[in-house]
């Protein structure tokens, strides 16, 4: 009996740690994608403003250089399935009922279950970068990188991403209507500005919980409050 409580006392210890590895990558990830939706929302309200300036999609995508065009179609679907490559990563190696006494871990899997929910929902106005829960795993799974290991997995990166989109037809068939949506999203971002301020404002309240003290990325915290404060969540 005291062999098995000992057992069950390094397994959850393991997969505390590997929350905590996880854990960053995932915050990192959280932090990439709603960095790029912040992007996108602010350069919508600097395309209403007066002035000849101009928002991200409508200067780098619209008017940009062919590069920039596809830089933003490819980084913007990349940076949302490298977040989801990491929750799949979590929920292959991480058995969170096992972690069910920590209220952090419990917060995290809340916060990670109502993002896919964000993702999920249909909108009567704009259905852009919506995935259906299994095409959230199945995007998942093709980003985790095929040669890691239970505890030492890893994502795609960008480079192996664009390559694997460039030679592997199946691949791109998956990513294909993202990069038709960011297309979509560039001609008209006004429809889809909802349900991406409400991605983008429950990322945040992800990373607050995989990174309660701010000690990474402290210097967005501010900026992505103001944000918050002047968008509505609906």
């Amino acid at each position: 009996m005291l062999g098995y409580w000992t057992q069950r006392r390094l397994r959850l210890l393991e997969q505390r740690n590997l929350m905590d590895s996880y854990g960053a990558s995932l915050a990192w990830s959280a932090y990439d994608l709603q960095a790029r939706l912040y992007n996108i929302l602010y350069g919508h309200d600097v395309d209403l403003s007066p002035g000849p300036s101009r928002g991200f999609m409508t200067a780098f995508h619209l008017h940009g250089t062919l590069e920039e065009r596809e830089y933003v179609r490819r980084s913007t679907v990349f940076v949302l399935a490298e977040y989801l490559g990491w929750v799949e990563i979590l929920r292959r190696d991480i058995q969170f009922l096992d972690l069910g006494q920590s209220r952090a871990n419990q917060r995290a899997v809340t916060m990670i279950s109502s993002i896919g929910t964000a993702l999920n929902r249909t909108s009567a106005h704009s259905n852009v970068l919506r995935l259906w829960r299994a095409e959230q795993r199945a995007i998942g799974e093709l980003m985790v990188h095929p040669q890691g290991e239970p505890g030492r997995r890893r994502c795609l990166g960008y480079a192996e991403f664009c390559e694997k989109l460039d030679g592997d037809e199946i691949f791109r068939r998956w990513f294909a209507p993202l990069l038709a949506d960011v297309d979509r999203l560039a001609e008209d971002t006004a429809p889809a500005v909802s349900r991406l301020a409400e991605l983008q404002q429950k990322l945040i309240a992800l990373i607050d919980v995989l990174d309660p003290k701010a000690e990474r990325f402290p210097q967005f915290r501010e900026l992505a409050r103001s944000a918050m404060s002047v968008r509505p969540a609906n």
